[in-house]
């Protein structure tokens, strides 16, 4: 069984076991969450297809912790002008086990 979340304007599609990461929330780590924006069910039974979502359904996922991920570079150059501007970023994530497939 599978399903299509969407969390804070993010799809992702998830099964029972997979490691996701999510956008960054304040959970605390080893506590279960529960995302109910379940857009889409498939499974054994057929695709279950939600009206923006599919009533009753829900991911339940325990909270592994706090991930980092890659560093983005911005880096701005303007030739002849000596203007060189080099900025990086990571974004904070929280990392999650899916649990389990409601619905």
């Amino acid at each position: 069984m599978y399903a299509i979340i969407s969390d804070r304007g993010r799809q992702t599609t998830v099964r029972v076991g997979d490691v996701v990461d999510l956008d960054l929330s304040d959970a605390e780590p080893g506590s279960e969450i529960t995302l109910d924006r379940v857009l889409l069910l498939g499974g054994e039974g057929g695709v279950r297809l939600g009206a923006p979502t599919v009533a009753g359904a829900s991911v339940t996922a325990k909270v592994i912790g706090l991930h980092k991920g890659e560093k983005v570079i911005a880096f701005r150059f303007r030739r002849r002008k000596n203007v060189r501007v080099k900025r990086g970023h990571r974004q904070r994530y929280t990392r999650v086990e899916v649990t389990g497939i409601n619905g």
